[in-house]
């Protein structure tokens, strides 16, 4: 057995490769999630020439994957001071203080993509065919997320609809708080009361998650997960 993979295969080292490989599944499932998605909206609603919406298409996909890339190595290395701070013992709350701090981190920055991130830790996963109940689900997180006050100044939108009416993005900080609180929660949940969990959410938590505290290879931690 060489040198790396005795590293590889070492338990000493396996938290540590688990906040590594947490991090590529982040920012590979980010892309796969965010890409297509800011592909067809840019397809059937873009603006401007075909540069411009190939530059917004990048930014948006880049920035999802670079957050769930941060906020997965985030979570897991709070978890991982957690359980040594608790001599090695893990707790069930554990789960949700680090995704409520990795939430604010990462997702606490109130922007299109964030707070359509957020929302869907509330509602949905986006990357399934809806559904009727996947619809409901959709309307709920955003009946929530109503609930947070207003910004003064409306989003940036060309037009407003036919009423007049412009609407206003969360107040910032609330939705910072929003952010933490949704992040938190669906970590608990998924890790103590996962058949709760939506199907696709499961799932996709379950890639980013779990599939990232095992692999047999340098190949397996970096280039594919399984």
């Amino acid at each position: 057995m060489s040198g790396l993979e005795t590293i590889l295969s070492n338990p000493a080292y396996h938290d540590y490769l688990a906040i590594l490989k947490g991090a590529r599944n982040g920012f590979v499932y980010g892309v796969k999630v965010r890409f297509p998605h800011a592909l067809i909206m840019a397809i059937l609603f873009g603006r401007g020439d075909w540069q411009t919406r190939l530059k917004a298409i990048y930014r948006a996909t880049k920035q999802h994957a670079l957050n769930l890339a941060k906020f997965v190595s985030l979570y897991k290395t709070l978890l991982l001071v957690q359980k040594k701070m608790n001599g090695g013992k893990e707790r069930s709350f554990d789960t949700f203080i680090a995704g409520l701090i990795g939430g604010y981190v990462v997702f606490g920055n109130r922007n299109a993509v964030n707070e359509q991130v957020s929302s869907f830790q509330c509602g949905v996963e986006r990357t399934q065919s809806l559904t009727e109940r996947q619809i409901v689900l959709y309307v709920c997180s955003r009946v929530v997320a109503s609930f947070l006050s207003r910004a003064k100044a409306p989003y940036n939108m060309s037009s407003a609809g036919a009423s007049g009416v412009k609407p206003l993005p969360p107040d910032s900080t609330q939705f910072s708080i929003f952010a933490a609180i949704c992040w938190g929660a669906v970590m608990w949940l998924f890790n103590e009361r996962g058949e709760t969990i939506q199907p696709g959410m499961f799932n996709s938590m379950t890639y980013l998650y779990r599939d990232s505290e095992h692999w047999n290879s340098l190949r397996t931690l970096l280039w594919h997960n399984k």
